[in-house]
């Protein structure tokens, strides 16, 4: 299957499914509508991922200084009363067992990515601030990427204050991360790359794009899923061939077990092409 056989497929799925596959810093191979926005769902607690990291770097946060675990969040709406998450919409029941206690903000990024905890998250954003995250999108180049609200805001989102990612912007983040873990880039120091990259790598929701890899091959990942929408992004680090980012946002009628599968399949496409990720012409 060539790539236009590809996406003339993508085009008859019910909804929008963007896609940027290409080796690292270099132009793509295979894009489609790759600056469409998406809601971001949990693929933008990347970007606050990096935030903690650049945080630590510049010394004005500890990340192994226990702070409290709570639930009560001031919205990103002014005025607005403070909100609280639902234990049962989480991912993690690792960090509410830690509720009114502390946690590290180092453990609490963990398990952000590797359980994709709301909680966490929320918690996180508290301490590195949206003006932060907003930075990391600036850095990587994103065009339409925002960070906009934590999770479960219902007063931001009702104001139309959202979390928006593009294929493209996901794709230069983690494109970022990749090449930041070899040599100093725009985001953080190699090793607080090469530390993020081991976080995503040890990600355990594995239902989409690592489905579509053979058994055994590392990929650096988060995924995000609410629904109607189910997103993949992920450096993929082959053993015989130069590693490459792929990102996928699906905002589709499909239900979340064929988004599954159809990530899984373009993840298997890619893989299958994965000698011949030349740029464009």
């Amino acid at each position: 299957m060539t790539w236009d056989d590809l996406d003339a497929r993508l085009a008859d799925v019910p909804g929008t499914v963007s896609v940027h596959a290409g080796r690292l810093d270099a132009a793509p191979t295979w894009t489609r509508a790759e600056h469409t926005p998406h809601y971001a769902a949990s693929t933008m607690k990347v970007a606050v991922l990096a935030a903690l990291h650049r945080a630590a770097e510049a010394g004005t946060l500890d990340p192994d200084a226990p702070v409290p675990v709570h639930n009560d969040f001031p919205s990103t709406h002014p005025d607005r009363p403070r909100f609280s998450l639902t234990p049962h919409y989480d991912n993690d029941d690792v960090v509410w067992d830690r509720l009114d206690r502390t946690a590290t903000p180092r453990w609490l990024a963990e398990r952000m990515i590797v359980r994709s905890s709301n909680l966490a998250t929320n918690i996180l954003l508290g301490h590195v601030g949206f003006p932060a995250v907003a930075e990391v999108w600036a850095l990587v180049g994103a065009r339409h990427s925002v960070t906009g609200r934590g999770i479960e805001d219902a007063a931001a989102r009702d104001a139309g204050i959202t979390n928006l990612v593009t294929a493209a912007d996901l794709a230069a983040l983690f494109g970022a991360l990749a090449v930041g873990a070899t040599r100093p880039g725009p985001l953080a120091g190699p090793a607080s790359c090469a530390a993020m990259l081991d976080v995503l790598r040890a990600q355990q929701f594995r239902e989409d794009l690592p489905a579509g890899l053979p058994a055994g091959v590392p990929i650096a990942h988060k995924n995000g899923w609410v629904t109607g929408v189910r997103h993949g992004v992920g450096v993929v680090l082959p053993r015989d061939a130069p590693p490459y980012v792929l990102a996928v946002c699906a905002t589709t009628d499909l239900t979340d077990a064929d988004a599954c599968l159809l990530l899984a399949d373009i993840s298997a496409r890619v893989w299958a092409a994965r000698h011949d990720l030349r740029p464009a012409p």
